[in-house]
């Protein structure tokens, strides 16, 4: 087997934990994790060198990316959950991570992944997320106040729109 094909293999259960943080389902996340694998294989040839776990990891997002794009186009249908209730969300007692980071814009929520469970570093990032460093570490650090936020019971600030 190829070098090549020995990082891809050594990736994956970092590219599953990944996704599967992202997606917050474990059958999404490993659809992702099949279609990231075989274009990565198909395009082994535009692979010139350089990191392939960040390589992975870009074709990933960007997999998801088109996902959520094609899910906004259809009407949202959300099963209803036991734990759902009128008195749900940050006031009641049901404050916890997952649904601090269920709050975030995924951009943020992506950034904050790559960061914290995987242990890329910010520059990682910014290649994976196509955006400058500055722009990672305001994701990380909006991310971080709402969570904070968000687990200190605050109410999310309304934006004004001008």
């Amino acid at each position: 087997m190829s070098d090549f094909r020995e990082q891809i293999e050594a990736a994956i259960p970092a590219l599953r934990r990944y996704a599967r943080a992202l997606t917050r389902n474990a059958e999404i996340a490993d659809d992702i994790v099949q279609d990231t694998l075989v274009r990565a294989l198909r395009s082994e040839h535009l692979f010139h060198g350089g990191d392939t776990r960040a390589w992975l990891y870009t074709i990933l997002t960007n997999l998801n990316r088109n996902r959520l794009r094609s899910l906004s186009r259809r009407p949202v249908v959300m099963p209803i959950q036991d734990n759902d209730a009128a008195t749900g969300g940050p006031e009641s007692g049901s404050r916890d991570i997952g649904r601090a980071l269920d709050e975030l814009a995924e951009d943020q929520r992506s950034a904050l992944l790559l960061v914290v469970l995987e242990g890329l570093t910010y520059r990682e990032v910014a290649e994976i997320q196509g955006v400058p460093i500055g722009t990672v570490m305001s994701r990380l650090a909006r991310a971080r106040m709402q969570i904070k936020a968000y687990l200190d019971g605050e109410r999310p600030a309304l934006r004004r729109v001008k």
